[in-house]
């Protein structure tokens, strides 16, 4: 068939290129979405356990402090408290008490389901938060 109305060699390459860029443009976007969303996780979980160790901090052991003794946190109350932070905030995490009682320090944990990178497999984020509160008795 001369003068082009045949079919031409090329047909189906442009389709392919195209198949293989959308997934690639859907990658990105969903790296972009995701990855939002896994700073967002860890700015939360970050403040989640800071809020809770701040009302860990709360849990000085008055039976030490009330007479006139030295400060610091009882464990028991402290952890405690972290803990009914924690579950008022909907987030697992741990406390711990250390130096001598003068420190707590809350570990949290916080897991979400990926919008986009679903698509290739990655279902969940998970991301940790931790900060300690020293007690200052200055």
């Amino acid at each position: 068939m001369a003068g082009g109305a045949g079919v031409s060699g090329d047909a189906g390459r442009v389709s392919v290129f195209l198949a293989i860029a959308l997934a690639g443009v859907l990658i990105l976007i969903g790296m972009v979405a995701d990855g939002g969303a896994r700073l967002r996780a860890m700015q939360r979980a970050d403040n989640v356990a800071a809020e809770a160790a701040r009302a860990a901090g709360q849990g000085i052991d008055g039976g030490k402090a009330i007479p006139g003794g030295e400060k610091e946190l009882d464990p028991e109350l402290a952890s405690q408290a972290a803990r009914e932070y924690l579950a008022a905030a909907g987030v697992p995490g741990t406390a711990v008490v250390g130096e001598g009682g003068k420190q707590v320090t809350v570990e949290v944990t916080i897991t979400r389901d990926t919008a986009m990178l679903s698509l290739i497999g990655i279902n969940t984020i998970q991301v940790t938060g931790r900060a300690t509160a020293v007690l200052r008795t200055e």
